[in-house]
């Protein structure tokens, strides 16, 4: 076959460069208006208007806290206005019995202090032949939290609280993340226990608990913070939120 005339190539050649050329503006044209549909008037560039998890978390926990104080200020009216009713000595004293054993009610005696904490963000091997740390043997887990919980209750605790916040039969202790979510409210380490009690009958407990001795482990290896107090005279704060039950199954 001949060959094709030069004039013949370069007509060609110019047709599908124009062609190119034309799918590119189209296509560009596409992306900006898929853009402009997508932002609506907002930058693309930023998430300044979006919240992440932690900050939806934080804000709501904020709420929650406010909340919890207007309704313990409720509660405490309510109070009020039922003991100017009128009730028989016995009723006082079997409702003062039930609020205290609700936790309602401050508890004050002599008791223990745990206090747990993440290890140093550099922190490396203490012990030879001990593997270097990962992200999560440097941070206090859910567990750590409510296996110091769960021993303070078996040594006999007339309550516990975790932070600032009296613990009550319902009350869940979870992590998201690094920090602690309890009740509504969100907090970071250093994570704080109190319990009121015999002070040498909870710490027995707690030096007895599997979970915790596991702790120390790590503890030792890689320098999670570790401290138990004993107290003479602790208080413990009224529970003040509600204390409707979401959800329960039975057998």
């Amino acid at each position: 076959m001949p060959p094709r005339p030069a004039r013949t190539r370069v007509r060609g050649t110019r047709i599908v460069g124009r062609a190119l050329t034309c799918a590119v503006f189209a296509l560009a044209g596409l992306l900006f208006y898929i853009s402009a549909q997508t932002a609506r008037g907002t930058d693309l560039r930023t998430d300044n208007s979006l919240l992440s998890l932690s900050d939806v978390i934080r804000q709501r926990s904020a709420q929650n806290q406010q909340s919890q104080a207007q309704l313990a200020d409720l509660e405490e009216r309510a109070r009020g206005l039922a003991e100017q009713q009128g009730r028989s000595p016995a009723d006082v004293a079997r409702l003062a019995a039930l609020e205290q054993a609700a936790a309602l009610d401050p508890l004050q005696g002599p008791g223990l202090t745990v206090t747990l904490n993440d290890a140093p963000p550099n922190a490396t091997a203490r012990i030879p032949g001990v593997p270097e740390p990962g992200v999560n043997d440097l941070v206090i887990h859910q567990q750590d939290i409510q296996a110091v919980v769960n021993a303070l209750w078996r040594g006999g605790a007339e309550g516990v609280q975790v932070m600032d916040q009296r613990l009550i039969s319902t009350s869940a202790v979870r992590c998201v993340g690094n920090t602690l979510l309890l009740q509504g409210r969100v907090y970071s380490p250093p994570y704080v226990v109190k319990a009121v009690g015999r002070a040498d009958a909870l710490r027995g407990a707690v030096d007895a608990d599997p979970t915790i001795r596991n702790y120390l482990q790590y503890v030792q290896a890689y320098g999670l913070g570790w401290k138990v107090q004993e107290s003479g005279d602790l208080t413990l704060p009224g529970y003040s939120g509600t204390a409707d039950l979401r959800s329960a199954t039975g057998q």
